[in-house]
């Protein structure tokens, strides 16, 4: 008499309901995934359909003679390529302010000097100001040094951010002082120190800031509509937007351009996503 194989055995209640329950789940992410995703979808898309193709009623989701004459156009016709170029420019120039917030974070997270709690108030203190309210001061200065109408000057504000001084000074709080000190032990400088233990230490959040960085220069709209006079100078999104207004009966186009603009930051994203995670849960612990 062959023996009832164990495999075979019914689930219990309890594992049946926690199974349905993870399905049920499951399925309702999956959908509000879906349905989050979709203008995304459908953009990237559109971007792919030929002008009679896109104003068609009712609209298909996938294009049925898919070209990329919209693209061809962004760069050929409209500009893009020296709008994408400028944009460039201005996030690698803000990319420098990365090390900038990380000696700040640094200095007030491991160092002791008088003052150091008022100015820590003034950095979190910058974080109540609305931006709107700096951008004449602002404006001001950069026309004193002469930086008004050029890339520098539209990526000089974008520098260093409170912010991302408060995001580096609670990570590298939770960096071991024995660390440090057997650095300084064996010879090692401040600068030694700071560039061969604590930035390699601290590359989620490095990571994070990096993201936040090119997020902000990447989607910046209303300053470098103020600082820039010149149209040669203007970013993806001044160019979006001024696409916008020139071209009103060319959807696919303006999907084409917004394509641009958007999924360069969701492939940064994307990648450094698990560093992002990473470093946002460190950046709490104390």
């Amino acid at each position: 008499m062959s023996t009832p194989d164990p495999r075979r055995r019914r689930r219990p209640p309890e594992a049946r309901r926690r199974l349905a329950i993870s399905l049920s789940i499951g399925l309702v992410l999956f959908a509000g995934a879906i349905t989050t995703a979709f203008p995304l979808l459908w953009m990237i898309a559109g971007s792919f359909k030929p002008q009679r193709e896109a104003i068609d009623f009712p609209p298909t989701l996938l294009p049925q003679e898919p070209t990329l004459a919209n693209y061809l156009r962004l760069f050929t016709e409209l500009d893009f390529g020296r709008y994408l170029g400028n944009t460039v420019i201005v996030v690698l120039i803000g990319g420098v302010g990365l090390l900038f917030m990380a000696m700040a974070g640094y200095a007030f997270a491991k160092f002791r000097f008088r003052g150091k709690g008022g100015l820590f108030f003034l950095v979190l203190a910058t974080l109540m100001i609305p931006v709107q309210v700096t951008m004449i001061p602002t404006y001001l200065i950069l026309n004193g040094m002469k930086l008004t109408n050029t890339l520098v000057g539209i990526a000089l504000p974008t520098l260093v951010s409170g912010f991302g001084v408060f995001l580096f000074r609670q990570f590298m709080s939770t960096i071991p002082d024995e660390v440090l000190e057997a650095a300084r032990v064996d010879g090692a400088g401040e600068l030694r120190t700071f560039f061969q233990i604590v930035l390699p230490m601290s590359k989620p959040i490095l990571a994070v800031q990096a993201v936040l960085a090119f997020i902000t220069g990447w989607n910046s709209f209303l300053w470098p509509l103020i600082i820039a006079s010149d149209q040669k100078l203007y970013t993806l999104s001044v160019g979006l937007a001024l696409l916008n207004q020139q071209l009103a009966v060319d959807p696919a186009l303006q999907m084409a351009a917004a394509t641009v603009m958007v999924v360069p930051v969701l492939l940064v994203f994307v990648v450094f996503q698990r560093y992002v995670v990473q470093g946002f849960a460190l950046s709490g612990l104390k």
